[in-house]
């Protein structure tokens, strides 16, 4: 016995550091999976922070000393975060991505409320085609309709006789775009919440009186909570960090509508780049999303993992 036990031992004493750690978890599976926990979080705050840490080292560093950059910067120059305001109207760059995004948000959960109702809710013949179709418009590359869109917006299509309003450097140019292109992801996710409210509920706003879109607004809606603020916060950001059509559809003049990506890309001429400028530009503009995600959070997990009600 003595000898079988000193064998094990020294079995154990020549294994690997690899077998040795297989032995361990499953011994204590527990352990394995706390430690595979913290590396995979630590791995994911490393590459979600790192970029927003090194935009703040390049916004602290003064714009002369930006070479040989390492982990720390070089100076500590947070007069950049005055000096974007002073060097251009910033502000309204702010302003206008905000609006941007505030009005195609309203828009989004408008026509997806409708249009969730109707899929998740009611049933007609070729529903899942339908469904799926919608679904396919959001896999389609938004340069697709980069051509058509320009011509469409500048005043160059004519139908029966009539020119195309020119909406070049105005909202509409942004918000009509950006509507089409993220409504299905607002329309699948609202028609998950819609569907599952028992229909006892609705039935019993109907014997009231209520119509069926009186019945969406006061009793499907605020139910389905939720599923309203995760579509309007993901519609909110998504816009809000939409690069294609902002830089395309506006001639990058704040008064005409530009957006925070011309008022970021403004720092850069054609043969100097105020790098720190930029930095601090980008941590500005993403602030009011941080503040948006951290206020909604709840909303926006709550959205995303549960989609079901108990009647």
């Amino acid at each position: 016995m003595a000898s079988a036990q000193s064998g094990d031992a020294q079995t154990d004493d020549d294994a690997g550091p690899l077998t040795r750690w297989v032995q361990g978890s499953i011994s204590n599976p527990d352990r394995t999976y706390r430690a595979m926990f913290y590396v995979v979080t630590i791995f994911f705050l490393v590459t979600t922070l790192f970029p927003f840490y090194w935009l703040i080292v390049l916004a602290l560093t003064p714009e002369s000393a930006i070479v040989n950059m390492g982990l720390l910067p070089k100076g500590f120059n947070p007069g950049a975060f005055v000096t974007i305001f002073e060097r251009l109207p910033f502000h309204i760059y702010l302003f206008n991505s905000f609006v941007l995004a505030l009005g195609t948000t309203v828009i989004v959960l408008a026509l997806a409320s409708l249009a969730g109702y109707v899929f998740g809710r009611l049933s007609f013949p070729g529903r899942g085609l339908l469904m799926i179709l919608v679904l396919a418009i959001s896999y389609f590359p938004p340069a697709a309709f980069l051509l058509p869109l320009f011509r469409l917006f500048t005043g160059n299509v004519e139908i029966f006789g009539l020119s195309s309003p020119m909406l070049f450097n105005t909202p509409g140019a942004m918000v009509l775009p950006f509507s089409a292109l993220f409504l299905p992801l607002s329309i699948f996710i609202l028609t998950t919440f819609y569907g599952q409210i028992p229909d006892g509920l609705e039935d019993a706003a109907r014997v009231e009186g209520t119509t069926r879109l009186g019945a969406l607004f006061r009793v499907i809606i605020p139910l389905s909570a939720p599923g309203v603020a995760t579509a309007g916060v993901l519609t909110f950001i998504s816009v809000y960090n939409e690069f294609f059509f902002s830089f395309l559809m506006t001639d990058g003049q704040a008064q005409n509508w530009a957006p925070l990506v011309w008022g970021i890309l403004g720092y850069q001429t054609q043969y100097t780049a105020s790098y720190n400028l930029m930095a601090a530009a980008s941590i500005v503009g993403v602030l009011p999303v941080a503040i948006l995600v951290v206020v909604a959070q709840e909303r926006i997990v709550s959205g995303l993992t549960s989609g079901a009600l108990k009647e």
